[in-house]
């Protein structure tokens, strides 16, 4: 299979039957829907939770087997002897070639009550006459339930889950899974139900259709900012095309590139609103204060593009210069925000294009001089995080018992989580599974998958629902629950109890127990971390059989005969295979039900001795009960623990892994236990470094391209004078609504990178213009410059605060990741507007009359330097 393990099922349904036991459900399932929705195309794994496998279980009655003089290992030989499955050749003659078969298989119950172990004075000894043999399941330790609003009351059934390959589009998969699914329902028995549970894609089109909504609300607040500092329809709809060419122009190169429709290109797209109009506004300001000044529309189209082509270039390829390190990093910031990146580059690439052709064309022909009856004087005058939580509408948890509890113990349990989890109004279905199979390494836990009602009709968010129901859920006694919202974005490939996690790792089983016990104690302390626990299931009961060697030797028993005889009676012997057409099931080994409840049946054990004698266990071995692990993990070739934390309301990921740290010198753990973060926790390390050398690599960019577009070193230094404000003002908005600085608040705030040095740009363009054409001295150039681009300067910033406000402001599914993209750069513009209208004219003549003292310092070095050399 092809899967990530951590990923939530895509499609999850549960079949049940009133009427049909639960393996005959199974055989129908397997063998008619799953084998076929395996074969659609992007269904990387289909698994059956609660795996109900049809088989023949042969239940041994001991006393009866012993009063017969059997031991275990003689009937396990005599039904594997009875049934067989193998090659008999073939008959060719002159004429006709034949197969030879003969049945040597054994298919129903009824044929192994009929083997014959022994005959004993005359009479056939029959396996009937020591076990009873039923049609049952193949595992009887695995088991699932679903319920929903509608039947409250969980529901044995058989949990189909779906996942999709990796790479896969999720709505183009589950889209022909439902295609499929009525066909696939209608072969079934009537008798067969089969509910839909959880669809992942719920969410995802909602949050796409959410996206969409803020992509067309963008283009509206942006085209309204046109139209209030322009005033003119005409003058409104000639930049407004800009927004349609360059989407149009970007969803050709999205398809030609393989990319999808999904959150990250959509809020690429939303983003672009803001930028695309930038070119084109600069373009038809200029043109029009042409027209506004008398000149005819199409010579001004023509002065007006000729005098700000440059400034457009400069604009487009500063911009698009901050997106290069993004394109170019290998961590999971590049590799997630990739089709980011390149889908904002091409929006901003054909914007640019438009502008310097098609948008001078329109205004040649469009344009309209201002009626001056029309004028009106009104219309003149962050904590450091990762990606945050997402509420998906899922929920999954594990649940852990005791480690000595029973299957019986831990399906009660389980199934009154269930039956409390319905009551709560914001859920509404949950699958169950408890048993060893899959991502299950042990009895004492489960896994539950929650799906809530529809965002609208709930008051608390995923996190909310969740502590909401673990207040709930810890009435129930005998088991702890460990819930997650399911995110769209994940970079886990291990199951984990919470959304963080730490490792640790050493070659001493018991020296890694005793310290990730001491750590875990420690970190449940810390007010930064909440649902502190780990997978360390060290406490398991054992019953440890001790052999006398001696006695064993004596009497002719081998431990390997007694480790045969133990198996067959209390491990669920597959002892033997029935081939179909269609399926493959087992035969199972067992003593009678009541009879493995404990130790007890183990002193009426007998075990075959070399000589062919039953020798009572008891009289070789001693039994007695002490603690041993229920399993061991390892990472890479070392035992390991993981540790699974969330991070605790009101506290960020940044402050938790810093607590962590300090926890681990306070505690003094040797060098052997290796700790390492792991997953979301591991990524968020690695952006720590990468974040800051990206930031960094950004401004290095667009200082080179300026520099070069510009042939000085100290403007471009000007023009980057304007990012701190932006940096505060992000950090601010990030700060006022509690949100830490996570991945997408950063991209954020490398957006900002190109987008607030446009202003500079603008002001300072016009200003060397001045001073280069037209002779006029730096305070004069920069005071005309700041009047002139005030009216670009204010509609390319509203422009892109208004394309990110929709982001900010979003409430829809998913919303929680589009957040703080809206949020920095809405507040990082709002500050920089404010301040960089009065600082880049002030920074621009201290920077010249610094250049112009350097300038004649060196003419005067260079002024006393040739009389000496005359």
């Amino acid at each position: 299979s092809k899967v990530n393990p951590a990923d939530a099922p895509i499609l999850t349904f549960a079949v049940s039957s009133a009427t049909l036991p639960l393996p005959r459900v199974e055989d129908l399932v397997d063998t008619r829907l799953a084998a076929k929705l395996s074969e659609a195309p992007g269904v990387g794994l289909v698994s059956l939770g609660g795996g109900q496998r049809p088989a023949i279980r042969i239940q041994v009655d001991p006393v009866a087997l012993a009063a017969h003089g059997l031991a275990l290992e003689d009937v396990r030989t005599a039904i594997g002897n009875a049934n067989v499955n193998q090659a008999k050749g073939s008959f060719d003659g002159p004429l006709r070639a034949s197969t030879i078969d003969a049945n040597d298989q054994l298919r129903s119950a009824d044929d192994y009550r009929n083997i014959v172990l022994m005959y004993k004075n005359g009479a056939p000894l029959r396996v009937s006459d020591i076990a009873a043999v039923v049609d049952d399941a193949e595992n009887v330790k695995l088991a699932a339930w679903a319920a929903d609003r509608r039947q409250p009351q969980p529901v044995p059934a058989i949990i189909v889950n779906i996942q999709r390959q990796p790479g896969a589009n999720v709505i183009q998969t589950v889209d022909r899974i439902a295609a499929m699914l009525p066909q696939l329902e209608a072969s079934l028995p009537a008798s067969i139900t089969v509910t839909p549970l959880t669809d992942r894609t719920v969410s995802i089109r909602a949050s796409i259709a959410d996206v969409e909504f803020e992509l067309l609300l963008a283009v509206v607040l942006v085209v309204l900012v046109i139209f209030f500092f322009l005033r003119s329809p005409s003058a409104t709809l000639i930049p407004s095309v800009a927004v349609p060419l360059s989407l149009v122009g970007t969803f050709g190169v999205m398809y030609l590139a393989g990319f999808s429709i999904n959150n990250l290109t959509l809020m690429a797209l939303t983003i672009a609103t803001g930028f695309v109009v930038d070119d084109a506004i600069v373009m038809i300001e200029n043109i029009s204060r042409h027209v506004e000044e008398g000149t005819p529309r199409l010579k001004a189209a023509f002065e007006g593009s000729r005098q700000i082509g440059f400034t457009i270039i400069s604009l487009t390829v500063s911009l698009i210069a901050v997106l290069i390190p993004l394109l170019f990093m290998g961590d999971v910031i590049g590799r997630l925000f990739r089709e980011f990146a390149i889908t904002l580059a091409v929006a901003i690439l054909i914007s640019a294009v438009v502008s310097l052709t098609f948008t001078p064309m329109m205004c040649a022909r469009l344009l309209e001089p201002p009626d001056p009856a029309k004028e009106s004087r009104a219309l003149v005058v962050a904590p450091k995080g990762f990606f945050p939580p997402q509420d998906t509408g899922l929920i999954q948890g594990i649940t852990e018992a005791p480690q000595s509890v029973s299957f019986a113990a831990m399906a009660e349990r389980q199934e009154a989580l269930a039956q409390a989890l319905l009551k709560d109004p914001s859920v509404e279905s949950v699958s169950s599974f408890i048993g060893v199979d899959g991502v299950n390494t042990t009895l004492n836990s489960g896994r539950l998958l929650i799906s809530l009602v529809p965002k609208g009709e709930r008051s608390l968010d995923a996190s909310g629902v969740i502590r909401r129901l673990q207040h709930e859920l810890a009435r129930v006694p005998g088991i702890t629950v460990h819930m997650q919202p399911v995110q769209d974005l994940t970079i886990d490939a291990r199951v984990s109890r919470t959304l963080y996690a730490l490792s640790a790792e050493d070659p001493d089983m018991n020296e890694l127990s005793v310290w990730v016990k001491r750590l875990v104690a420690r970190m449940q302390s810390l007010p930064q971390l909440a649902e502190v626990a780990s997978d360390l299931q060290d406490q398991g009961l054992e019953t440890y059989v001790e052999i006398d060697r001696d006695a064993a030797a004596r009497l002719g028993v081998t431990p390997a005969a007694i480790d045969n005889a133990l198996y067959d009676a209390f491990g669920q012997r597959l002892v033997s295979t029935i081939f179909t057409q269609s399926n493959v099931y087992r035969v199972v080994l067992e003593l009678r039900p009541g009879a493995a409840q404990g130790p007890g049946p183990l002193s009426g054990l007998y075990v075959a001795a070399v000589n062919g004698n039953e020798i009572p266990l008891a009289s070789l071995a001693r039994v007695s009960q002490r603690t041993s692990p229920l399993a061991i993990n390892h990472l890479g070739q070392f035992p390991a623990a993981t540790i699974s934390f969330n991070v605790a309301p009101g506290a960020s990921l940044g402050g938790a892994v810093s607590a962590i740290k300090a926890v681990q010198d306070e505690l003094g753990i040797p060098a052997s236990v290796q700790l390492s973060f792991q997953g979301a926790a591991l990524a968020f390390q690695g952006t720590l470094t990468s974040t800051l050398w990206l930031i960094l690599a950004a401004i290095v960019t667009v200082y080179i391209v300026l520099g070069v577009l510009y042939e000085s070193y100290i403007h471009p230094v000007t023009i980057l004078s304007t990012l701190p404000s932006a940096g505060v003002g992000a950090l601010l908005a990030l700060m006022i609504a509690g949100q830490d600085l996570g991945v997408v608040a950063i991209i954020g705030i490398i957006l900002l990178i190109g987008i607030v040095k446009k202003n500079a740009i603008m002001m300072i363009d016009f200003a060397l213009q001045a001073e280069r054409g037209e002779g006029k001295p730096p305070r004069e150039a920069i005071y005309q410059a700041a009047l002139l681009r005030l009216r670009p300067i204010l509609m390319t910033t509203f422009a892109a605060m208004l394309g990110a406000l929709p982001l900010m402001l979003a409430t829809g599914m998913g919303a929680e990741l589009r957040r703080p993209l809206g949020l920095a750069m809405v507040g990082g513009l709002a500050v920089s507007q404010v301040l960089t209208l009065f600082t880049t004219p002030v920074i621009y003549l201290y920077f010249d009359a610094l250049a112009r003292r350097l300038e004649s310092r060196r003419a005067r070095r260079r002024g006393s330097a040739a009389p000496e050399a005359a």
